[in-house]
């Protein structure tokens, strides 16, 4: 569908520009006339964005948004109009996803429509923080701070996860490599080797006679083996979307051995800076914690975080559940308890989140400095066993003659 960029004059006399999806110029001329607009001029805009979607992902990163939200924040500390904020920002945006759902955002508020309830038709791009957020910045009428909140909260949430990323990816991709190299031994190396045993005429080492086993096997069920691992994959993604699968494998991660106290740390310092964002922008705690239920990432602490509100809704206190659950350690539980009774819940919260964002910093320069010695120890025994039983029979031919 064709977009159309126009110019028009309000009763006022004063110049707006906006935006409209249509088929056809007609009917962008009939809607300027239902607002009772004065028309200067009438133009369709090239689409040049979709030649660049099929090389752009459609999720919006978070970045974008982040420089959005910091952007509008500005504009509107500023005085300048919602409407004319969003056609500015949206000039300058590049995702065309995300250059397309604000131009309807821009639209729907032209219609009257509220800030809040425009961003919440956009799912994929806004969440429900996000749109909550807005909601009570407009209500309360502190949108700017509250914007430049959310864009404090997504900065912080997104340096987490990029620790994390960096945390996990040398030991995937090291672990990978050394798959993949003993994988070609075996399906490459020994195969020749067993070729020249042939003809010694005389029995191998229980070592090489294993290794040739492994070699064999894997060379003549190589691709049954990668089926298995791929449907493996695919059965635990697909049980982890129901409920009963969901607690089981968050559950297990939260107890991995080096990586579970890392993940742990995560969703704690995840947890207490997104109920300390909502707390200190207005938003009723009972309504935070329906939020925070759904962003926290790990279902044991989704349903930790669904009993604390039931709790809550009685009228008892958000300390207690966190201890019941044994997901939460003291430390933590006791300074929410102190901010309940003193008023300062945010304050502590806070707190808590940026303790764990040094945990987790530590955590991470630790978890390099294991695991880097553990896989070279264990590459090291894989392609030690490798060539030892390889040269084995050599050895003993040696020793005979």
């Amino acid at each position: 569908m064709p977009t159309f960029k126009y110019i028009a004059k309000n009763r006022e006399s004063r110049t707006v520009t906006g935006k409209i999806s249509t088929d056809n110029k007609a009917n962008v001329i009939e809607e300027l006339r239902k607002r009772k607009l004065t028309i200067i001029s009438v133009l369709e805009v090239k689409d040049t964005v979709t030649k660049k979607a099929a090389f752009q992902s459609k999720k919006v990163k978070g970045e974008e948004i982040v420089i959005f939200a910091r952007q509008l924040a500005t504009m509107v500390d500023a005085g300048i109009p919602i409407i004319q904020g969003l056609d500015a920002l949206g000039e300058q945006v590049t995702h065309p996803m995300f250059k397309k759902v604000l131009t309807t955002v821009q639209e729907d508020i032209e219609h009257g429509t509220s800030l809040s309830v425009a961003f919440s038709k956009h799912p994929q791009v806004f969440d429900t923080l996000f749109t909550n957020m807005v909601k009570v910045g407009e209500t309360g009428g502190a949108l700017s701070i509250v914007l430049d909140r959310i864009a404090t909260y997504m900065e912080k949430t997104l340096k987490l996860k990029r620790k994390v990323k960096s945390a996990l990816i040398y030991p995937i991709v090291v672990v990978s490599m050394a798959i993949l190299i003993t994988v070609v031994l075996l399906v490459k190396v020994v195969p020749t080797f067993t070729e020249i045993y042939s003809s010694f005429d005389q029995e191998l080492p229980a070592m090489t006679q294993l290794l040739v086993s492994i070699s064999d096997a894997l060379r003549h069920q190589l691709l049954f083996y990668i089926a298995g691992v791929v449907a493996l994959v695919f059965g635990m993604r697909h049980w982890h979307k129901t409920e009963k699968g969901a607690l089981v494998l968050d559950g297990m991660s939260l107890k991995l051995p080096i990586f579970g106290d890392l993940l742990r740390k995560v969703a704690i310092s995840r947890f207490s800076r997104t109920l300390a964002t909502l707390v200190q922008s207005g938003v009723p705690i009972l309504e935070s914690l329906d939020i925070v239920e759904k962003t926290i990432g790990n279902r044991v602490l989704e349903k930790v975080v669904s009993d604390v509100k039931g709790n809550v809704r009685e009228g008892e206190s958000l300390a207690a559940p966190l201890v019941k659950s044994g997901v939460f350690p003291p430390m933590v539980t006791r300074m929410i308890a102190v901010g309940e009774k003193s008023g300062k819940m945010e304050t502590m919260l806070l707190k808590i989140s940026e303790f764990y964002d040094d945990q987790v910093d530590a955590a991470v320069e630790g978890l390099t400095s294991v695991i880097e010695p553990l896989i070279i120890g264990v590459l090291g025994i894989v392609i030690g066993f490798i060539v030892v039983s390889l040269f084995l029979p050599i050895i003993n031919i040696t020793q005979i003659i």
